[in-house]
């Protein structure tokens, strides 16, 4: 057996986070949609940059959002995810760097620049996210790291990389990886969009691959293509071991076998920005299993993370996740072990 190394390895977009206050107007006036992620070309990423005051520059991306958490909860990770060799590039390994998550895989010396996502933020605390991929198109097979994944206790992949072509292989080679080395595959399936761009795909690598997977209730309901909640939860229950399925004031659930436990939500006085909700709560949901911990006792942990990001702008942390969890689950009357 390979000894690990790290707790999570996460392959995702490599992305720089733009993050930008604005009204409702701001949204009306250029025709943009609201609370979603859309991809944009290089042109149209440029005008809404140029029609904003950027807060904040951070680096980010849904999987590279997860291990930030992670690495703040104490745990020892790994990110796998393409940029290119230029300014924001730089900014995005010093800044992964600095979370203290190990990021080998080597840059784009040509080509697309570096990814980027405006994150226009409006007073409900909604966030709607416009993103140009560019150099993390270019993940393939090749920056897979066998090394590394073997490495891993878990490989957790975002669904956003279903939505180009050259990535599918990658996604596949590291859950194929992943199970040669007897380790486990989280998976998130990102966004409604993303479902219905790769719905029989995605279907297919949960079916296949996948032994844990993240999901909010549009998702879930959007996945199966139904509107009744409780038979999507029931039509995910033979495809992986757990699902954990969040629902934002209604806290979440977790779906094992022929159990499923609801989980109250954390109680927060002021939403401001919801970037990075689900990423987070994947972050503490992970660290409750590599932990050793109960799903039920899990789901708890990441309604704790997840609201922590909640309640400021941006999608990193910005307290020590550790030493929040364990003051909470104190309160909780939990064994905190952290």
């Amino acid at each position: 057996m390979v000894e690990t190394v790290y707790d999570v390895v996460s392959v995702g977009n490599a992305i720089v986070d733009v993050l930008s206050k604005v009204g409702d107007a701001f949204l009306k006036e250029r025709d943009l949609p609201k609370g979603m992620m859309t991809l944009v070309n290089a042109p149209e990423a440029g005008k809404i940059y140029a029609d904003i005051i950027a807060e904040r520059e951070v680096s980010g991306g849904s999987a590279a959002n997860t291990v930030a958490g992670l690495a703040s909860l104490g745990a020892d990770c790994a990110f796998i995810g393409k940029v290119h060799d230029d300014e924001l590039g730089q900014l995005f390994q010093r800044d992964i760097g600095a979370a203290g998550i190990d990021f080998f895989t080597p840059p784009l010396l040509a080509g697309e620049a570096t990814g980027r996502s405006v994150v226009l933020v409006t007073p409900d605390a909604q966030r709607s996210m416009f993103t140009y991929l560019g150099a993390a198109r270019r993940l393939s097979v090749e920056d897979i790291d066998e090394k590394i994944i073997s490495e891993a206790r878990i490989t957790f992949i975002e669904g956003y990389l279903l939505d180009e072509e050259n990535a599918h292989s990658a996604v596949l080679k590291a859950c194929e990886l992943a199970h040669k080395y007897g380790r486990e595959v989280a998976f998130s399936v990102s966004a409604v969009s993303c479902i219905e761009k790769n719905r029989e795909l995605m279907l297919d690598i949960i079916k296949n691959q996948v032994n844990i997977l993240f999901a909010n209730e549009a998702e879930i309901k959007a996945l199966f293509d139904t509107d009744d909640f409780n038979k999507a939860l029931d039509l995910i229950k033979p495809l992986v071991d757990i699902a954990a399925v969040t629902r934002d004031r209604h806290g979440s659930v977790i779906v094992h076998g022929r159990e499923k436990i609801f989980v109250e939500a954390e109680q927060i006085t002021d939403v401001v920005d919801s970037t990075g909700a689900g990423d987070l709560y994947a972050s503490g949901f992970l660290y409750g299993l590599v932990t050793g911990r109960s799903l039920g006792t899990c789901a708890l942990i990441g309604g704790i993370t997840a609201a922590e990001i909640i309640s400021h702008y941006g999608a990193r942390p910005e307290v020590s996740l550790r030493g929040l969890v364990r003051k909470k689950l104190i309160e909780y009357g939990k064994r905190p072990s952290l």
